[in-house]
């Protein structure tokens, strides 16, 4: 038997109220949501939440439209050390590459005139009669330069190619603005331990100084992982034999970039999280102050 209805009935005959709906979220009014901002309660679907440390933040409040939201960095994945991740993680890796092949094609077309300008030398004459130049006359921007320059075509062809296998992955784990300041400083402590320790009128260039800090990075790095050490060491150890066994090489910059690479990098893996940034930065800038306090003493005996 067919009966009609008109819906359901409660039990004193009347239908009972309509179930209420979800709202919608404020910035997407036809997505149904049952979560709500932490700070300003208005309701957030799944695409605009904003984690925080309790709860969600809806885009206004984290990016300080309320005056309290946190950052919207403070929500986005970092690496090992901090630092922002980048879509390009050997970017900087790349550039600095491309310094460097930039100026030796300088140095191959205006010749020694260039060369001579630039790279790390104490104290002497360059030309005679002429005045004497170095860092010790002034001219400390060779601490800098010098770790541009290269003097072969092997030279330039073994420190490019170790600057990208060691430096890619410290860039991906450091993010940038720490690996370059791991590379600069390492760099300039190499510089200024070869203008400490070597003669004055011992001209040295290339960027070996800085690439040996990158070997001290990854073996913090490794340290840090808690990855088997023994290759690390091994490729170090051949890396030390070339450097006293071969003639001409500036050991001193090898092992300043050496020491200093791994200090740097052993405070940036490792510093607590809490003051993460304080130490690295830190250790940096006493890094530094160790390069102005050694090229100093250096000009002070020299002059």
């Amino acid at each position: 038997m067919d009966q009609s209805s008109n819906g359901p009935q409660g039990p004193n005959g009347q239908a009972p109220p309509p179930a209420h709906n979800l709202p919608g979220c404020y910035r997407h009014p036809d997505r149904e949501t049952g979560i709500r901002c932490t700070r300003c309660e208005r309701p957030i679907c799944p695409d605009c939440m904003v984690n925080a440390s309790v709860g969600f933040h809806c885009p206004d409040c984290a990016r300080g439209g309320t005056g309290t939201g946190p950052a919207p960095a403070a929500s986005r994945p970092r690496t090992l050390a901090g630092g922002t991740i980048a879509a390009d993680p050997r970017l900087v890796t790349k550039l600095l590459i491309g310094i460097n092949l930039a100026l030796f094609l300088v140095q191959l077309s205006v010749g020694d005139r260039f060369t001579n300008r630039f790279e790390m030398l104490g104290q002497a004459y360059i030309s005679f009669p002429g005045p004497v130049e170095g860092v010790a006359e002034g001219q400390w921007y060779r601490l800098l330069t010098a770790m541009f320059l290269h003097g072969s075509y092997m030279h330039i062809l073994f420190n490019m190619l170790s600057l990208w296998w060691l430096g890619g992955p410290l860039e991906g784990v450091l993010g940038r603005a720490r690996y370059l300041a791991l590379y600069f400083c390492s760099g300039l402590a190499g510089s200024a331990l070869s203008y400490l320790i070597a003669e004055p009128n011992q001209p040295s260039l290339g960027a070996s100084g800085a690439i040996f800090g990158l070997f001290g990075a990854t073996a913090a790095l490794v340290r840090r992982l808690n990855a088997d050490m023994r290759p690390v060491i091994a490729l170090l150890v051949i890396n030390l034999i070339f450097t006293f066994a071969w003639a001409d090489i500036a050991w001193q910059a090898h092992i300043g970039g050496l020491v200093a690479g791994g200090v740097i990098g052993y405070a940036m893996l490792h510093a607590p999280r809490e003051r993460r940034t304080l130490v690295q930065y830190g250790t940096c800038a006493l890094v530094l102050v160790a390069v102005v306090g050694v090229t100093l003493l250096r000009t002070a005996q020299l002059t």
